[in-house]
């Protein structure tokens, strides 16, 4: 359900692909220095995307370097990291726990159980870090694995429940932003729980897997698809258009406006031919 908030790197220029990358590089890094080795392997692009959004916001003090690493030994990468770049890797660790738990309980993956055993410690100092953001990933993921096991074709409920889930992860302080920032995240997480079935939804089907739009399985839906996300992404916007970001803010725009539709655009064709990648909102 990871992996829908990448950017665009062919519509950047090679500065801008570089910070971006550094900030993807700077989160493994943090990964890896606050829970070790295997947490890198819970990286994922969409917390990049929160480590840009909230250091646009709130302007911290960054630390960068060069150096090497696991995944690169040969070639040293630059990175640059902050303080929200150390929420976003614990938040990144807590979520890579539950998903495996969550896994293990609903296919009884042996893979999944040895990697939330081995994740089981770093998610506890997360959780004492962030009890209410722990909290609402436990729920939200308990909500969406209750709503799988009865086969409830809603889409709605569904991506309410991670939209919350979202929602309450973007927000980190209590200020005068916590409500738009929760209101974009809430807004933000329906549309990839959407997105992510839209994707799946050939997958799920041959697998008998859960999907919201299972009814949906062999029709033409890319413009149906898009309509449903466009409205979404929509709502996300208008919150995302109060905050007054000013660093970075060329690249989130990149992400939200045509990031977010690279996998779309390559599995549906739109129905009226736009086949730009920029999927209009």
């Amino acid at each position: 359900m990871f992996g829908t908030l990448t950017a665009r790197t062919d519509l950047l220029d090679e500065e801008r692909t570089a910070r971006y990358k550094a900030c993807y590089c700077g989160l493994c890094r943090s990964l890896r220095d606050r829970h070790g080795q295997l947490a890198g392997l819970t990286l994922n692009y969409d917390m990049t995307f929160l480590v840009l959004l909230l250091s646009s916001l709130y302007e911290p003090e960054e630390r960068a370097g060069d150096e090497v690493c696991i995944a690169h030994p040969f070639k040293s990468r630059p990175w640059f990291s902050n303080d929200i770049t150390a929420y976003a890797a614990d938040l990144n660790v807590a979520l890579g726990y539950l998903k495996c738990a969550d896994d293990w309980n609903d296919d009884g993956s042996l893979l999944s159980a040895a990697e939330g055993a081995a994740l089981a410690r770093a998610y506890r100092r997360v959780c004492d870090r962030y009890p209410r953001q722990c909290r609402a990933m436990a729920e939200g993921i308990g909500t969406l694995s209750e709503l799988e096991r009865q086969k409830r074709e809603s889409p709605d409920e569904a991506a309410a429940a991670f939209g919350a889930l979202m929602g309450k992860l973007f927000v980190l302080r209590d200020d005068r932003w916590q409500d738009t920032l929760r209101a974009m995240g809430t807004e933000l997480g329906r549309f990839i729980y959407i997105m992510d079935a839209c994707l799946d939804l050939d997958s799920d089907a041959l697998r008998n897997r859960y999907n919201p739009f299972r009814r949906r399985y062999g029709l033409d839906n890319a413009l149906y698809f898009r309509e449903i996300l466009q409205m979404l992404l929509g709502q996300c916007l208008r919150s995302y258009d109060r905050l007054p970001l000013v660093q970075d803010k060329d690249l989130l725009d990149n992400i939200l406006c045509a990031g977010v539709w690279t996998r779309f655009d390559q599995k549906y064709s739109d129905a009226r031919g736009s086949q730009d990648g920029t999927g209009p909102v």
